[in-house]
């Protein structure tokens, strides 16, 4: 199955968990404590990621969850925007090889 993948930066992650858990009326399956979360619902991936003091909060990429992805890829489209196509497991993956302190839901 294919979901639609979206990273955002965001400057508050508490108050981002609590925002988008109530948009999209489900809890984060994965939760880094100061750093990250991630949702899936049944159509999207959706992931935020606590930025710098002083950044700018906003879009990070865009991409597929490929269920039946083999590998990791990423590419840029006409307008320099990155998109990524991975599978549920080498997401799982890279998240566990940047933070080992991740709690996960299942």
């Amino acid at each position: 199955m294919r979901k639609f993948h979206m990273a955002l930066g965001v400057r508050s992650l508490t108050d981002s968990i609590a925002d988008y858990t109530q948009r999209l009326a489900s809890q984060p399956q994965v939760i880094v404590p100061n750093e990250y979360a991630l949702w899936r619902t049944e159509t999207l991936n959706f992931s935020i990621r606590q930025i710098p003091e002083g950044e700018v909060p906003g879009l990070r990429h865009l991409g597929w969850e490929e269920s039946a992805a083999s590998a990791f890829t990423d590419t840029r489209d006409c307008n320099g925007i990155l998109w990524e196509e991975f599978g549920p497991e080498q997401q799982l993956q890279e998240i566990l090889e940047l933070w080992s302190n991740a709690q996960i839901k299942h």
